[in-house]
């Protein structure tokens, strides 16, 4: 923990870059890899040979980073592509800062490519449908446990037992996030949602409906972290990193209902990030929730104490999360609406939030200049926001988490 917080703001991400989010790239996932990672170099105004370092994370389907840099001309002094699916973007940057920190690299891009809706859908089907049942999985599913929703429904309902929480509530989850895709250029689906619509939609696997689960898409996305030092120098106004834990788990990491099944991972990474970054909760501006489903932020804004164990429901249907609450959470859209990355794109947004250039319809939104009128093609700038949080999720059992400041 004492190096932790040694570390606090002594890294930034100086660059952002992504691929348009589609369900049809008709691309190979390196040709999307090289060019969100050479937006991500450009928008930090580096040059190729100023790249040393490189991580992605994939479920084995993707492309690796020696391919990705050769494309671009970088020569790397480390490498590493990682399994991993939501849990590793905050992860990957604690990675980047160490690797800096021991001085293998000067600076570190990060990238997630992935055909998700054309190729490899992680709901279970198409590619992956037809993979060989094998190791872990010969035990859940024999028993019709194969997409994430399946799996991870259990936790779900039993926090619907436990605390009272109802569909209703957590459909604003999805509610609030298609309000801010209506002000996203490049989100998928831009339009704005009701909570009897949620309900209205078709089950999936109880207790969600189909516009409780995210979208399945087509993209590439990229950071580039390097030290606050060099950061002066760069393009854009620096993002600090104040803390970052990634892949945090549970006790038996390989069994998702271990001990309680409402407490998910968050609870052991708040532990970290929080004395780490020497704030609480009260202090974070703007939240990243990774919304997989609507109740995968829920659960990932109660353990993180953005509101009581048992006040989720409550918490999502205040209005709390949405432009122009309390806290506004995803406010691309997230996974929901804008596009499902893994994790990355709502780390893209906050660096944009934080630097106060959010890519919405205002006129002069490259400049700053934002109405700050939250509405379907207006703005989605929060004013003056000074501290993100991103929250990412695995599974229950894992989780990850960052803490941004201006």
């Amino acid at each position: 923990m004492s190096k932790g917080a040694s570390i606090r703001d002594r890294y930034c991400i100086v660059g952002v870059g992504e691929t348009e989010y589609s369900r049809a790239s008709g691309r190979s996932t390196r040709a999307l890899g090289v060019e969100a990672v050479r937006k991500a170099i450009a928008d930090a105004g580096l040059r190729p040979d100023e790249v040393d370092g490189m991580l992605s994370y994939h479920g084995n389907d993707s492309t690796p980073a020696t391919a990705i840099a050769a494309d671009l001309g970088l020569r790397l002094n480390t490498f590493a592509d990682v399994i991993g699916g939501g849990s590793s973007t905050e992860g990957l940057v604690a990675y980047a800062m160490g690797l800096i920190e021991v001085g293998l690299c000067r600076a570190v891009a990060i990238f997630r490519a992935m055909n998700g809706y054309s190729e490899v859908r992680i709901g279970g089907t198409g590619v992956r449908a037809a993979a060989p049942v094998r190791g872990l999985e010969l035990a859940d599913r024999p028993f019709g446990m194969v997409s994430a929703g399946q799996r991870f429904a259990p936790v779900f309902m039993r926090h619907m037992c436990e605390y009272g929480t109802t569909s209703a509530q957590v459909a604003h989850v999805r509610v609030a996030h298609s309000k801010h895709a209506a002000a996203n250029p490049k989100a998928l689906l831009k339009t704005p949602v009701t909570v009897a619509e949620v309900l209205a939609s078709r089950w999936i696997v109880k207790p969600l409906h189909l516009l409780d689960c995210c979208l399945e898409t087509d993209n590439a996305t990229a950071l580039v972290v390097t030290s606050a030092e060099r950061a002066r120098d760069c393009r854009q106004r620096p993002v600090h990193i104040m803390a970052a834990a990634g892949r945090v788990s549970k006790p038996r990491a390989d069994y998702l209902y271990n001990g309680r099944t409402t407490r998910v991972a968050g609870h052991h990474t708040r532990d970290l990030v929080f004395p780490a970054a020497g704030i609480g909760p009260e202090h974070v501006d703007v939240t990243g929730a990774y919304d997989a489903f609507t109740f995968t932020a829920m659960l990932q804004l109660e353990e993180f104490g953005f509101c009581q164990k048992g006040e989720g429901g409550a918490y999502v249907s205040s209005g709390a999360i949405e432009l122009g609450g309390r806290r506004p959470n995803n406010t691309s859209g997230g996974h929901l609406c804008e596009g499902y990355t893994h994790g990355m794109s709502m780390v893209i947004e906050n660096v944009r939030q934080l630097r106060g250039t959010v890519d919405d319809y205002c006129p002069r939104a490259a400049e700053g200049v934002h109405g700050y009128d939250y509405r379907p093609g207006g703005c989605r700038q929060v004013r003056d926001a000074e501290i993100a949080m991103n929250l990412g999720w695995a599974t229950p059992v894992t989780g990850s988490a960052m803490i941004l400041r201006r």
